[in-house]
C-alpha cells in the first residue's frame, strides 16, 4: 500500500508531541506508520502560539521556541493556509465558531485528506475524521 495523507488537528499533534495518554491506539498508529505523511497545518501553530500567550497552553514553551524543529523532529509536513483555504472556512455557514478548526476542516475538504480529530462537530463540514 502507498503513502497516505491525514491532517492532524491541533489536539492530536499535541498530544503525539507530548505522548499523552489521550491519544488513542488508531491515531498512534497511523502516526507512528512511516509510509504515512503526517500534515500539519500553519493554523494549528498559531493556535498553539495563541494559546500559550494566553496561558491556556502552559505546557508548549518549549515547542513555542522552535515549532518547525518539533515538527520537522516528528516527521510532519507543513501545511501552508491558503486563499482558497480561507475562503472555504470563511464561507461555510455551519456554526461551528473556532476558526482554527473551520480552517483545518477547510484544509482537509480542499487537501482531500482526512483529519486525525476526536472533534465530532467537524463532521458538519462533510470532512472525513479519523480517530479511535
Amino acid at each position: 500500500m502507498g503513502e497516505v495523507k491525514y491532517l492532524l488537528d491541533t489536539h492530536a499533534a499535541l498530544w503525539w508531541l507530548f505522548d499523552d495518554p489521550r491519544l488513542p491506539a488508531r491515531a498512534r498508529a497511523l502516526i507512528t506508520e512511516r509510509r504515512n505523511e503526517m500534515l500539519i497545518s500553519a493554523a494549528s501553530a498559531w493556535e498553539i502560539a495563541t494559546k500559550h500567550r494566553l496561558g491556556k497552553l502552559e505546557c508548549a514553551g518549549e515547542l513555542v521556541k522552535d515549532m518547525p524543529g518539533w515538527f520537522r523532529q516528528a516527521r510532519f509536513t507543513e501545511l501552508p493556509v491558503t486563499v482558497a483555504h480561507a475562503v472555504q472556512a470563511g464561507s461555510w455557514t455551519q456554526p461551528h465558531r473556532d476558526p482554527f478548526d473551520r480552517m483545518l476542516a477547510a484544509q482537509s475538504m480542499l487537501e482531500a485528506v482526512p483529519l486525525i480529530s476526536r472533534d465530532k462537530a467537524l463532521a458538519a463540514f462533510g470532512v472525513a475524521l479519523v480517530w479511535d
